[in-house]
């Protein structure tokens, strides 16, 4: 997923999930930090994305095909899907920084444990649970940065993390590509095992155990059942882009094998195509968070980034490489734009209390990965009977399909006070 700077520094503008430490630090440890958390964003999302361009080779060692690609690649999105709002309860409860290294630290382990399976139903056991650390690492860890400085200055590292995951996602995509022809596939997941856990020993070291840590003192009264949970915003959301995350994740994981088999190119090249397909997301999401946060229209944001995305991604089966260049730029621009917006409207709900921000992002976040994930397998299930072109078209359309939700969401308020979370009535 691509979490924009304007979203965050909104997020973590007060309260993130009770996380942010009131011990300051010094500049140059704070700066440490913040390097060992970038590099560890990095690492992350190269773990999403190295598997693509192993399919292929994975599918020969095992003797499976385009169907059983997308559904290893979607047990992937429902580790991640479903861990996505226990996540942050855990960090409620136990500190952003334990829960975020734990979750990258497992994401690490089971990366890494891939190249070793000893069958296709191990690899995807090993999936499913490197899901589950990486929902343990998304929103603590965000939490986790902001903790290292004060209010008002907490924009700009917030940001350059968030912008780090689409850098890992194209080096995932290029660095697999490269070593799986001279290594194999094996130790290309274990290389992308290694570029994650060294940075996680490394955070151990360098993150303060006196940041991140569990809220201290007394807490605010709680409702029974938190306003993020039940505000139909919050669904709407969710709902309206389960097409876009699916579409956005199987093409970052089929563009390398669907270059090699389809347009014939190697995988290094394949391998490039792949990358354009998230990399220029990082400019989409600074200029769809200026403009979410300086007009209201936020469904009509949504509505004209995601057609322009499946508008692109459904010419992609009739050219050939500058085609397939074009439309991965322009795909990548349109769906950074749509999460930038995604991440920013939050803080426009008044019915959503302040400190309930994370809590509606991790229940959107996950109705889009338990969506996309569907969508994903769904893919690779088109292309093993029918073909690639089919399976591009039937991905736009999808994004279309499930953008029928904005219809529930409310129009954006002005931006106010935040709503106060009150008591449990008696």
């Amino acid at each position: 997923m691509v979490l924009p700077g304007a979203a965050r520094e909104a997020w973590a503008g007060g309260s993130l999930g009770g996380n942010v430490s009131a011990v300051p630090l010094e500049p140059r440890a704070a700066a440490r930090a913040t390097a060992v958390l970038i590099a560890l964003r990095i690492g992350y999302a190269y773990n999403w994305y190295d598997v693509g361009p192993a399919l292929p080779s994975i599918g020969s060692t095992f003797g499976v095909g385009p169907a059983e690609w997308g559904l290893l690649i979607a047990v992937f999105l429902v580790g991640a899907g479903l861990l996505q709002v226990p996540a942050g309860f855990l960090a409620r409860r136990y500190g952003a920084r334990p829960v975020s290294l734990a979750g990258v630290g497992l994401l690490a382990v089971t990366g890494a444990a891939c190249g070793a399976a000893p069958s296709f139903s191990a690899l995807l056991a090993l999936r499913l649970v490197a899901g589950v650390g990486a929902a343990l690492f998304f929103s603590p860890a965000i939490g986790l940065v902001a903790s290292l400085y004060p209010p008002g200055r907490r924009g700009i590292p917030v940001g350059t993390f968030s912008s780090a995951f689409s850098a890992g996602a194209a080096l995932g995509i290029v660095g697999s590509s490269l070593l799986i022809p001279a290594f194999g596939w094996q130790l290309s997941l274990v290389a992308g095992g290694i570029v994650l856990g060294v940075p996680t020993l490394v955070a151990f070291a360098l993150v303060p155990s006196t940041v991140g840590g569990p809220p201290s003192g007394p807490t605010a009264p709680r409702t029974k059942f938190p306003a993020a949970l039940r505000f139909r915003g919050t669904w709407a959301v969710g709902i309206a882009f389960i097409g876009l995350e699916g579409a956005t994740f199987a093409t970052g994981q089929f563009v390398v094998p669907w270059g090699e088999s389809v347009q014939g190119w190697s995988i290094a090249l394949a391998g490039g195509v792949g990358m354009m397909f998230v990399l220029p997301s990082i400019i989409g999401g600074p200029v769809g968070g200026r403009v979410a946060e300086r007009y209201r229209n936020h469904r009509t944001q949504f509505v004209v980034a995601t057609l322009a995305g499946a508008a692109m991604l459904a010419v992609l089966p009739v050219g050939g490489l500058a085609l397939s260049l074009v439309v991965g730029i322009a795909f990548a621009l349109s769906y950074g734009v749509v999460y930038a917006v995604m991440y920013v409207i939050p803080q426009f709900w008044r019915e959503v209390p302040s400190e309930e921000i994370p809590l509606a992002i991790g229940l959107l976040n996950s109705i889009q990965l338990a969506g996309g994930a569907v969508v994903s397998a769904l893919f690779g299930e088109i292309v093993a009977a029918y073909s690639y072109p089919v399976g591009w078209e039937a991905l736009s359309a999808m994004m279309v399909v499930t953008l029928a939700a904005l219809v529930f969401l409310p129009p954006t308020a002005s931006a106010g006070p935040p709503a106060a979370a009150g008591p449990d009535p008696p």
